[in-house]
């Protein structure tokens, strides 16, 4: 019998999460099929239990629902409630399981797949959101010599930062407009400002040989065409989305997938 697994977004028609993990379930011979479902902005916990109802066995969540997939949960990983924040589900017959995989997702692709060590380096996380909040602590357990995260409210950076574990990361906030005079080695775009035409209110603060990290894909930003301007290297969140579903397929399966010939056809396309 076939196992029916989804992702929930809104917007969702983008999403290239069907295509990645049914090239998974190819690579590895299981029995799946995975499909893209458009939540009402208000009614993800409807949504989500009615999937759960139909006999799903687990769902992916994107934008803007992973804080309404955290308080979905009955149980979560520690990586979840690190982030707090889910983009992962399962539904299993003792309850709903959550956890959360976009934080090692990003921390692989920059470090194996682009060949960018964090450890040392100065990091300008944008954004407070869902994205940013999923993750800030594996980008803190790379040990990075300091990190920014600068947002349009003050207040909801500050938030965030006091619920992370910082060890001996040097970790600051502030608002876009008050970036402080100076350079960095990796700059991460966490915001949704991906998926409009609105440019980023933030000065050029790329260090040579910056990576310039765009956590949407499928399209040349604005955040990356300023970013390639100012000399930084510039990728895209392809990368990280193939990671994150792999370790989200492993949650689900208990197989890992590869990524690489994967990668590689969304690419192509």
């Amino acid at each position: 019998m076939t196992d029916r697994y989804a992702v929930i977004g809104n917007p969702i028609a983008h999403s290239k999460s069907p295509l990645i993990h049914s090239a998974f379930a190819a690579q590895t011979s299981q029995d799946i099929s995975y499909e893209r479902i458009l939540a009402p902005l208000d009614g993800f916990a409807e949504v989500a239990q009615s999937l759960a109802e139909q006999g799903y066995q687990g769902v992916n969540v994107t934008v803007p629902f992973k804080f309404d997939a955290f308080n979905f949960c009955d149980f979560k990983t520690p990586q979840a409630m690190r982030a707090g924040a889910v983009n992962t589900l399962k539904f299993t017959n003792h309850g709903v399981y959550g956890t959360n995989t976009d934080g090692d997702g990003l921390v692989r692709d920059i470090r194996h797949n682009l060949g960018v060590d964090i450890e040392g380096k100065r990091i300008l996380l944008l954004g407070a959101g869902g994205a940013a909040e999923g993750v800030l602590q594996p980008l803190l357990a790379q040990l990075p010599a300091a990190l920014v995260v600068a947002n349009r409210t003050l207040d909801k950076a500050e938030k965030m930062v006091r619920k992370c574990k910082a060890g001996e990361v040097q970790v600051a906030t502030c608002a876009y407009t008050e970036l402080p005079e100076t350079y960095f080695d990796i700059v991460i775009n966490a915001t949704s400002t991906g998926l409009s035409e609105t440019a980023l209110p933030i000065p050029a603060v790329y260090a040579a040989h910056c990576l310039a990290y765009e956590m949407m894909y499928g399209r040349d930003t604005l955040f990356m065409q300023h970013a390639r301007a100012a000399g930084a290297s510039v990728a895209d969140g392809l990368g990280m989305l193939v990671e994150q579903a792999a370790e989200a397929f492993f949650y689900w399966r208990g197989v890992r997938p590869a990524t690489q010939a994967v990668m590689d056809m969304l690419r192509a396309q």
